[in-house]
């Protein structure tokens, strides 16, 4: 879901040139901008390194549900998988900018109770030690705003439930619950100029978004 809302604010920036897409699904979506590699092999990259050089910005957005998976197969895809991809970059371009989709409540100190946290934390400072411009996003309740739809079940049951009420809840708290367009503007905003601050939480990404969030176009 994030992962539609950044593309978009990406496709809609004239500042961006290229999106090149990674995944094992294709996306469906088609853009001048785009170029997209769909393939099953998301731990190894060394056959297609040519294609992933020279970008200014990694927007990492993949994830999983914990449910019903061990901390083991947990960690294969939250650990594994980012940093598969985070040292081919950033052996290639070592200057180039990653954003990490984390999560709010995510432990830095990797060593408590909750499983997923620690792993996130695990993979955070893994990132913020192998990037000189990593910055991890930590967003709590999300709201799509432009028909963004999670491919985890559970979310998209929870969205059907309080859909409805996320718009009031926002106006209540508005740096405490961000928009998909708020993510993704904030994340081209920290590529092109930086953060503050290397973990950022909803009010963190609310700020780096702008004062309206972003433009709608």
């Amino acid at each position: 879901m994030v992962g539609q809302g950044v593309l978009r604010d990406c496709l809609l920036d004239p500042a961006v040139e290229l999106v090149q897409i990674i995944g094992r699904t294709s996306s469906g979506a088609t853009h001048a901008k785009i170029r997209e590699i769909v393939r099953s092999d998301l731990l190894n990259y060394a056959d297609i390194e040519p294609q992933l050089a020279g970008f200014d910005a990694c927007f990492f957005c993949l994830g999983i549900s914990v449910t019903g998976l061990t901390e083991a197969e947990y960690e294969r895809i939250t650990y594994g998988i980012t940093l598969a991809l985070a040292e081919t970059l950033a052996r290639l371009s070592p200057r180039l900018t990653f954003v990490y989709v984390s999560g709010a409540g995510t432990d830095s100190s990797e060593r408590g109770r909750m499983m997923w946290a620690r792993v996130k934390g695990k993979t955070e400072n893994a990132l913020l030690r192998l990037f000189p411009s990593a910055y991890m996003f930590r967003p709590g309740t999300i709201q799509a705003v432009h028909g963004e739809v999670s491919k985890t079940k559970a979310y998209r049951t929870a969205y059907k439930v309080f859909g409805a009420i996320l718009p009031l809840l926002r106006r209540l708290f508005p740096r405490q619950i961000v928009t998909t367009e708020q993510i993704g503007q904030a994340m081209l905003n920290v590529a092109k100029r930086g953060a503050p601050k290397r973990i950022l939480e909803s009010p963190d990404i609310a700020d780096c978004a702008g004062p309206d969030g972003a433009v709608t176009r």
